[in-house]
């Protein structure tokens, strides 16, 4: 497809890429079963999670896990409560660890090969928190939580906005534009502390100028399979949630990169920002938050654009796992 082709709608599609079908259904790598297996936790007939036939065939399962026979249907792992309700949740966790532990040590999967650091919440648990392993989220198909916030000025020649680029050494998306400030939202974090913190690590940012200045803008969803760019394996269902915020800077506040992870950051007019997402230059799921602050901001309108609707619904997509308790 050429450039002149690309659209926005093409940009979202691009993210939430997994058809709208039965989950339990979607398709696999080619010559398997298609059918996923769903993550079960104790006493919960809730899917949390979709997990690759592949990933269940090579995971070291532990004595905690039930794997449903290749033939049932619905497939299942079932996590059992080795601590029979006294501690469900410290339960499901320490069976976590055990088996991502044993997995990275055994060198299994590539996405468990850099050191296992901050967990991620298991959304919709009903005895929270339960977590896992960043790196095993998506080995497991649970929802995961990211936190985005877009830094723009107001100058005499119209709304402007920071955009990063990533540093070339990273693993996922190197050297690929990145929204202002974003980052994985941790188990033990709120969305907006998320953003305080990589506000400052990030882009140089003070916290009370974010704390007093930041809006909450709702949230992205999309549901996408793991491909190239994403450091691990290929072909996993990854359902996202990405809260995302605005913060209106004043014109002597610029951003710099204070960690590794950001190369160099532009203060770019709307048009540049149009012509790098239409030159396919951020992030995929950076596109559709950028895509979805022009939305906000009345810059794509269903006057000017003729997807619009498809694109707002797209940018909202229902998740086929629970996303509370209830």
């Amino acid at each position: 497809m050429s450039t002149s082709a690309i659209t926005y709608l093409d940009l979202v599609k691009a993210c939430d890429n997994y058809p709208h079908i039965d989950v339990s259904k979607l398709p696999s790598a080619e010559g398997e079963d298609p059918a996923f297996y769903q993550l079960l936790l104790p006493d919960d007939p809730r899917p949390l999670g979709y997990i690759h036939p592949s990933v269940v065939r090579k995971m070291p399962w532990t004595s905690d896990f039930v794997v449903s026979p290749p033939e049932e249907r619905p497939r299942t792992v079932q996590l059992l409560d080795s601590s029979n309700g006294r501690d469900t949740s410290a339960a499901c966790n320490a069976a976590f660890e055990k088996v991502i532990q044993a997995a990275h040590d055994g060198g299994v999967f590539q996405s468990l090969s850099r050191p296992l650091r901050e967990d991620f919440r298991v959304l919709g648990a009903r005895y929270p928190p339960v977590q896992l392993k960043r790196s095993a989220a998506g080995l497991f198909g649970i929802a995961c939580r990211g936190a985005h916030m877009t830094v723009y000025t107001r100058t005499p020649e119209g709304l402007k906005i920071w955009v990063p680029k990533r540093s070339a050494h990273l693993k996922t998306w190197p050297g690929k534009l990145d929204t202002s400030v974003a980052g994985g939202v941790r188990a033990e974090e709120s969305p907006f502390e998320c953003i305080i913190h990589e506000a400052d690590e990030e882009a140089s940012l003070p916290e009370d100028l974010v704390r007093k200045n930041v809006k909450a803008c709702g949230a992205v969803t999309y549901l996408c399979e793991s491909g190239s760019g994403s450091g691990g394996e290929f072909g996993l269902m990854v359902p996202d949630v990405l809260y995302v915020f605005d913060l209106e800077v004043a014109q002597d506040v610029i951003l710099k990169p204070q960690d590794d992870e950001v190369e160099a950051f532009y203060l770019w007019d709307v048009q540049q920002v149009k012509d790098a997402l239409l030159r396919k230059e951020f992030k995929t799921n950076c596109a559709s938050v950028m895509i979805d602050f022009f939305v906000r901001h009345g810059i794509i309108t269903d006057d000017n654009e003729p997807d619009y609707l498809e694109i707002v619904t797209r940018l909202h997509r229902a998740l086929p796992v629970p996303l509370t308790s209830k």
